[in-house]
């Protein structure tokens, strides 16, 4: 199944400290998340019982590219994009290169708690395609070239799409022959 996790809702469906997890959203028992998306961010997280498929979308030796919608601060120049595309070098090593295109401002849900916003201080969509998933990588990448992230929604892994899901809502998906 997908879901369009909302933003500050963790990718599990329990949680000792009273966090909004899967649960509040899926009342759908026996089923897991194939792969994570960070309680930060939004956007597709694709739900299943089937270890061969988790284990497809989620392993990065499939190289199932996924891919982000990120607002980033500040206005990135040919060389931040060009930096980002090759792969920028994090405390864990170098990230394999990425798809990363500038974006026109996307019609998504209002965010709550609205991102930040500074009128001194522009901002730019960027969509960009991964095929790996290390821990907050969007994130870290973009802040690795100078240019932190304000929102992110993931709206692809592969070829499910987020396609018109509002945050919470689910459907199932066909399946895969």
């Amino acid at each position: 199944m997908a879901l369009n996790k909302p933003f500050g809702v963790l990718s599990q469906f329990s949680d000792a400290d009273g966090r909004q997890t899967l649960k509040d959203y899926v009342p759908v028992a026996g089923v897991y998340p194939a792969g994570r998306l960070d309680k930060d961010s939004e956007g597709l997280l694709l739900l299943t019982n089937d270890g061969r498929l988790q284990a497809r979308i989620a392993d990065p030796v499939h190289k199932l590219a996924k891919t982000y919608w990120v607002q980033v601060e500040g206005d990135p120049s040919a060389e931040q994009l060009a930096a980002l595309a090759a792969g920028p070098v994090l405390k864990d090593g170098p990230t394999r290169s990425a798809t990363v295109d500038r974006l026109a401002e996307p019609q998504l849900w209002p965010r709550d708690p609205p991102v930040r916003f500074r009128r001194q201080i522009p901002t730019c969509w960027l969509a960009i395609s991964l095929r790996e998933g290390r821990n907050r990588q969007v994130r870290r990448m973009t802040a690795a070239v100078g240019l932190p992230t304000l929102r992110l929604v993931r709206v692809r892994i592969g070829e499910w799409g987020l396609d018109g899901l509002a945050p919470g809502q689910w459907r199932e998906l066909p399946p895969r022959r």
